[in-house]
């Protein structure tokens, strides 16, 4: 078998302080089991990068199309509108050779500070809920839901976090992890910034 080339990728970790603004919750999504690539996960909006992604600015950069991919996939998948603007670059993820689905994947934080209505599409996605990071972990941990590894580690990355500010400032000083370290899909010159 020969190693697959991963598809670019985009995913958001949507984000808000609870309403006592005592700690943080996620945005989960269950995806329908009966999907190839983690179905039956509970897992980030996002999904591949399409090619009117890579158009729309003429410039073919990866990292530009996988933040519109980001807005457009969290519309759709779980009817949420966000701002392009408020996308931070925290990690990038691919899946290892010999699976056969790969992608490579840019990880964003979403910082939501206006409450916002969740609507699934009940085909690809098929529940959703808020909840924080160690809440989410410790279900994963005694197997009341399954977590793909791209979601557990950056649930880690943010349970120490109890508000927006403190989990933002930490994300913007910190170095964009790359699984595994030595990617070569991993191409920050493309980021045009």
């Amino acid at each position: 078998m020969t190693d697959i080339k991963p598809v670019p990728a985009a995913t958001v970790v949507v984000i808000r302080e609870t309403a006592n603004k005592t700690d943080l919750e996620v945005l989960l999504l269950k995806r329908n089991s009966k999907l190839v690539f983690h179905g039956g996960h509970w897992v980030f909006p996002g999904g591949r990068v399409d090619a009117a992604d890579f158009a729309l600015d003429g410039q073919g950069l990866e990292y530009k199309a996988a933040l519109r991919a980001a807005v457009r996939e969290t519309k759709e998948e779980a009817g949420i509108d966000i701002d392009i603007d408020q996308l931070v670059h925290t990690a990038h993820w691919t899946t290892p050779p010999k699976l056969p689905r790969r992608f490579c994947t840019w990880f964003f934080l979403c910082p939501l500070k206006e409450p916002a209505t969740v609507v699934v599409d009940n085909d690809e996605i098929l529940e959703h809920r808020w909840i924080t990071p160690r809440e989410a972990l410790a279900d994963a941990a005694v197997d009341k839901w399954v977590l793909p590894r791209p979601t557990m580690v950056t649930l880690r990355d943010i349970e120490m976090h109890r508000s927006l500010d403190a989990l933002l400032e930490d994300a913007n000083q910190r170095d964009i992890r790359v699984f595994p370290k030595d990617s070569t899909y991993y191409r920050p010159q493309e980021m045009g910034c």
